[in-house]
């Protein structure tokens, strides 16, 4: 169960009606929200304050959605929402390898705005949560995974994934020792039907995993690919 009182929400866009919906909509539901009406107040507020989701667009003036997210990833993890009218391929991608977190296409209903933010808030909270008892299961490089909690440390330290880069890490660890097709991967993580740009979007997740993980992630030893056949977790 969340609790909404301290959860704090930043929506970032340039025009202020837009704002104002967001904010009446996640008020409604408890949640305190603070705004910005461009990429580069976003960056300073997340900078100098304590938030725990940001809903960012991308076409801004003084400084883009993406350019502002791709900044936020040097110094913070906080999950990251675009919402935004572009809507094609390419666009997306660029959001997600800037580093973003998920995606909603307006124009959106409520209650899909709520369910995306509540799924990435839920997710946020277990990543920054403990639990006192855990099952834990030991890979290469120093890295152990508590599958009740489903959080990742390496060297004693917990690893803070991103929510596409979790969900492909649990989804291999499911399916340790087999080799993935990354457009089956992108279908089961992305819940959606694979396309000619799905796998690029795998493999930027997948990037970012191994930078997180692997010692080297040049000679990647906890996931592997399989030349011609997809990810394997070993």
């Amino acid at each position: 169960m969340l609790d909404k009182d301290n959860i704090r929400i930043l929506v970032v866009d340039d025009e202020n009606d837009i704002r104002r919906i967001i904010r009446l909509i996640l008020e409604k539901k408890g949640y305190s929200v603070i705004e910005a009406g461009n990429g580069a107040a976003a960056l300073d507020i997340v900078r100098e304050s304590e938030v725990d989701l940001v809903l960012m667009d991308i076409m801004m003036p003084k400084m883009s959605g993406i350019d502002a997210t791709a900044s936020i990833r040097e110094f913070s993890s906080v999950p990251i929402l675009f919402l935004t009218a572009k809507s094609l391929e390419r666009d997306k991608e660029s959001a997600y390898s800037s580093g973003g977190d998920d995606y909603l296409v307006k124009p959106f209903s409520s209650a899909e705005l709520v369910m995306k933010v509540e799924s990435l808030l839920r997710r946020y909270i277990v990543y920054k949560g403990k639990t006192a008892e855990s099952r834990t299961l030991a890979l290469s490089c120093g890295v152990e995974v508590d599958t009740e909690a489903k959080t990742v440390s390496k060297n004693g330290e917990e690893i803070i994934l991103r929510e596409k880069e979790h969900d492909i890490f649990f989804f291999l660890l499911e399916n340790r020792g087999q080799t993935i097709d990354p457009n089956d991967i992108f279908e089961a993580v992305w819940q959606e039907r694979a396309l000619s740009s799905s796998a690029n979007n795998v493999m930027v997740n997948m990037l970012g995993l191994r930078k997180k993980l692997e010692d080297d992630p040049s000679n990647p030893k906890i996931i592997k690919t399989v030349w011609g056949k997809g990810y394997q977790l070993v």
